[in-house]
């Protein structure tokens, strides 16, 4: 199907046209750019949340992801989902398995599941995630989610990509090491103990909510105390009413991470979870923070398509891969180092000698 053709498409809000869009931009095709300019007109409505679930693997985040469609599609709103796996560095193929996971969301007709590999790249999303995400916002769905690979602690493009980032762990990852480590667990806006059925939940819920209440300066908060606390002291000049020394108090305007519990397999906290990530949604209209945002976002897109640009440009238009061919025996021997080969390229394609 030609471009036009499938702009055509999706303009009559064809759900094929969407499928031959995605897989146009997710190989790079020719007419990607132009069938993503086409949708960039109607990403300035806003219309959609785009919600990004990430955490280890075996946590149940696809299962959460099917509950939240479930949730979702109760009250009438349509879903798009990205599901990105893992490549195989052997063969650079990948399972794809979240759209059998989601079965019973996936014959949905308001409901779009899109698998993608990550096909190499880091940081738990695949390279042209974000651009489906903006072609799915552009066919109209309301809520957009995003699950990342599930690779650990270095899912960290998912917190640029997306309004919110949701962070599901589970029990058994709840040692204190784990909990302190910087990364993944510093990105998350909603916090989720998913399988809390399970021994060891509330123990990791305590965990995290000190490990927040760290970051803000308000450890132990959250922390039942094991024995009453003693009568306050009166102040200087009081009788017995006042306490011993003032309490800071946190700035209302700072969102709090919940921590909430949740079963997904039996669908129990879903309803819970959705409310926090609207309270989210609403605390980042109210304080300005959405539409900033979204303008990182996109000057951060800008910024990536500049470079893909300008790399596809050094390869096609440029003798710079043969120009590396030329000096590759002089780095293996030692006689040159990589630095200097890639300063001398450099020099001659903005020269003009390396067209």
């Amino acid at each position: 199907m030609s471009v036009e053709r499938i702009l055509e498409a999706l303009d009559r809000h064809e759900p094929a046209a969407l499928a031959r869009a995605i897989t146009l931009v997710e190989n790079q095709r020719d007419g990607f750019e132009r069938v993503l300019s086409h949708a960039h007109a109607r990403l300035a409505r806003g219309a959609a949340r785009r919600i990004g679930i990430t955490g280890p693997p075996g946590a149940g985040k696809s299962t959460l992801t099917e509950r939240l469609i479930q949730h979702y599609r109760g009250q009438g709103l349509s879903v798009g989902v990205v599901a990105v796996d893992p490549t195989s560095p052997f063969t650079g193929g990948a399972l794809l398995g979240d759209r059998i996971r989601m079965e019973s969301a996936s014959l949905d007709p308001h409901v779009f599941i899109r698998s993608m590999a990550t096909r190499g790249a880091h940081g738990g999303l695949a390279t042209t995630t974000e651009e489906v995400a903006d072609l799915l916002e552009a066919f109209g769905f309301a809520r957009i989610l995003v699950e990342t690979v599930g690779v650990g602690q270095t899912e960290l493009d998912i917190a640029r990509s997306a309004e919110t980032t949701l962070l599901v762990l589970v029990p058994e990852s709840g040692d204190g090491i784990q909990t302190l480590k910087a990364g993944v667990m510093e990105i998350a806006d909603v916090y989720v103990v998913n399988k809390s059925d399970r021994p060891g939940a509330d123990t990791l819920r305590q965990e995290v909510e000190v490990m927040l209440g760290i970051r803000r300066g308000n450890a132990f908060r959250h922390v039942a105390p094991h024995h009453s606390p003693p009568p306050p002291l009166p102040r200087a000049g009081e009788g017995g009413g006042g306490r011993g020394r003032a309490v800071p108090r946190r700035d209302d305007s700072e969102w709090e991470p919940p921590v909430l519990a949740t079963v997904a397999s039996r669908g129990e906290g879903i309803a819970e979870l959705a409310a926090a990530l609207d309270r989210h949604y609403a605390y980042l209209e109210a304080s300005g923070r959405l539409a900033e945002r979204r303008r990182r976002r996109l000057a951060a897109r800008t910024r990536a398509v500049l470079e893909r640009a300008v790399q596809r440009w050094l390869v096609e238009a440029t003798r710079a891969e043969e120009l590396l061919a030329q000096r590759l025996d002089e780095v293996v021997e030692g006689r040159r180092s990589p630095y200097d080969v890639a300063a001398e390229i450099l020099d001659q394609v903005k020269a003009g000698a390396g067209r």
